[in-house]
């Protein structure tokens, strides 16, 4: 076991082990560490707590302070210059004609190094960018390519849901979905109905997939052939939640699709649920 804390360098972001020293720090408590990058001024997500050393990847940077006035008063000059650093970096883009779009610019906290990141449809050649940029401003600079998912985690916005996204509000770091998810549950794959305004699958895909995937288990799926109180049929449509089934009747091909509870057929040669290849070639943008 090891002590650490857990340091979090956005507002919504992945928190980081440190080792605490003797300090004993709070939630929300603001901190000097170091970085890969650099010195960096830090939120405590994580108080001192032990962990255990599976978990832990040495060798763990240490704390190297509980940030003063004056170190808060430098996060705060810093946010100044990065306004400043963003309207100039706009201007730069513009004269160079590039086919990127800003999003952020972040000082590391001792002025080392200035961070762009930017969206791009395809790779851009910025070195005659950046050695622009590093005459302006007189020290290192990086620019960074992010995807759309990371454009909206930092800017943030309201979902489709109305709220504000998942990803700028409480989601450190993003999770995997696929479209296999939406079709385990029952969704349109229209591209309106299962993308979130980054324009790539929603974040919330997941947070049900998993009672979905045991719910499935319990019930014949689409395509499967049952045998039914009125004879044999194949499931058309299931209802994982309410377990009700429509089922085409083997005898009755073109009739309306009959409705029973699960509990209430029998299967004969269960289905998979599967991605239509046409369908993946249609929506693999979206993943």
């Amino acid at each position: 076991m090891a002590e650490i804390i857990g340091v979090r360098f956005k507002e919504v972001g992945k928190v980081y082990y440190f080792d605490p020293l003797d300090l004993k720090l709070n939630i929300n408590d603001r901190v000097i560490v170091e970085t890969s990058r650099g010195v960096e001024c830090g939120v405590v997500a994580i108080a001192n707590k032990e962990v255990s050393e599976e978990n832990i990847v040495r060798p763990l940077k240490k704390i190297l302070r509980k940030a003063s006035d004056e170190d808060l008063a430098k996060v705060e000059e810093n946010k100044i210059k990065e306004k400043k650093a963003f309207s100039i970096c706009v201007q730069k883009i513009a004269e160079h004609n590039l086919d990127m779009k800003l999003v952020e610019v972040e000082y590391t906290f001792d002025n080392s190094k200035i961070l762009f990141y930017f969206t791009a449809d395809g790779r851009v050649d910025f070195r005659a960018l950046v050695k622009e940029l590093a005459s302006v401003f007189k020290t290192r600079i990086e620019l960074r390519q992010i995807g759309v998912r990371d454009e909206a985690k930092l800017l943030g916005g309201l979902g489709i849901c109305g709220r504000p996204f998942c990803c700028n509000s409480y989601l450190g770091e993003f999770q995997p979905v696929s479209i296999k998810m939406a079709k385990e549950q029952g969704l349109s794959l229209s591209p309106v109905k299962i993308s979130g305004t980054c324009g790539r699958l929603m974040c919330c895909l997941k947070y049900e997939q998993e009672a979905y995937t045991d719910l499935l288990k319990t019930i014949p799926k689409v395509g499967a052939i049952v045998s039914t109180p009125n004879g044999e049929g194949k499931v058309v449509e299931a209802n994982p939640i309410s377990k009700v089934l429509k089922v085409t009747l083997k005898k009755a091909p073109d009739a309306a699709p009959s409705t029973f509870k699960s509990n209430e057929v029998k299967v004969i040669k269960d289905a998979q649920i599967k991605v239509d290849k046409k369908e993946l070639e249609a929506l693999k943008k979206l993943e």
